[in-house]
């Protein structure tokens, strides 16, 4: 049996289907229980916890031979990187007395060590942790993530303009949820010795023209890019709802993106989805 933490979103999901797919037995752990219906049709078992409620995390993981660990993004309206070092020590805690024998982990491009640039530095805490405990840990850091695009389809449509963080020319490594999915689904059949970090893209590196010809593409209408200049982040984050915290951290990770200090891996893994085609079935192309 393996558990999946954030199952119902889409890299969980993913890495939930892809298991099915290859005839493994699935629990994928949410928070409401309405949640999850198409995975529960397409086999798996559905366990209702709270990521924070370690005693109900460790029953989960109880019930599994291995785990896939997600640590989920907090609301920006709040303190985003002390909510997520929260949860990541709740799931640290949860591991204790588990009996997994091997976990994989979701981390990110660029990972290092530091403070308050979201991501980018609790990922790295939580990668450490995991390293530092007994279980056998993989971890799979990905690619800028190409769903963070469509959440602006509607907008996009509606305006014909695509808001961009990253200049319009920068080429980007990105990847989709299913490649994710598919790697980390990998990871978790693999032998225990599997482990340490590997990186994973998509087929192709992109820019933001190159997404923005994706939604003309798919919505048979012309866009452009909009570049947010970088002396603009910080109050477009807040102009969006964020809180100072969430919007001091993002705007750190994105300027290190485009500083190209995210850029780092000397190896990874090629996924097979093109951000066309990624593009195209998220709108129904």
């Amino acid at each position: 049996m393996f558990v999946i933490l954030g199952g119902t979103g889409q890299v969980g999901s993913a890495t939930a289907r892809a298991l099915l797919n290859a005839g493994q037995d699935v629990t994928v752990v949410t928070r409401d229980g309405d949640h999850g219906a198409d995975l529960k049709a397409a086999g798996a078992k559905i366990a209702v916890a709270d990521i924070r409620d370690t005693d109900a995390m460790r029953t989960v993981f109880r019930t599994g031979r291995r785990a896939f660990l997600l640590n989920p993004p907090a609301d920006p309206t709040g303190d985003t990187d002390a909510e997520e070092r929260a949860n990541a020590a709740a799931i640290l805690s949860a591991l204790d007395g588990s009996g997994l024998e091997k976990v994989v982990a979701a981390s990110t491009y660029g990972a290092f060590e530091g403070e308050r640039c979201g991501d980018l530095t609790v990922l790295h805490e939580f990668e450490r942790a995991l390293t530092d405990q007994s279980i056998p840990a993989a971890i799979n850091r990905g690619a800028y993530y190409m769903s963070n695009w469509v959440g602006m389809a509607q907008g996009v449509q509606e305006s014909g303009i695509l808001p961009s963080f990253f200049p319009a020319d920068l080429s980007l490594p990105m990847v989709a949820p299913a490649d994710l999915g598919e790697a980390a689904a990998r990871r978790l059949m693999s032998g225990i010795d599997d482990t340490g970090i590997e990186h994973v893209e998509g087929s192709a590196r992109y820019t933001a023209k190159d997404v923005a010809a994706a939604f003309a593409t798919a919505m048979g209408r012309s866009v452009d890019v909009q570049e947010v200049s970088s002396e603009a982040l910080e109050d477009t984050f807040l102009q969006f709802s964020f809180s100072k915290e969430a919007a001091a951290s993002y705007v750190c990770m994105t300027r290190r993106v485009i500083d190209g200090k995210t850029d780092t891996a000397e190896t990874f893994r090629k996924g097979r989805t093109s951000l066309e085609a990624y593009v195209a079935s998220v709108l129904g192309g």
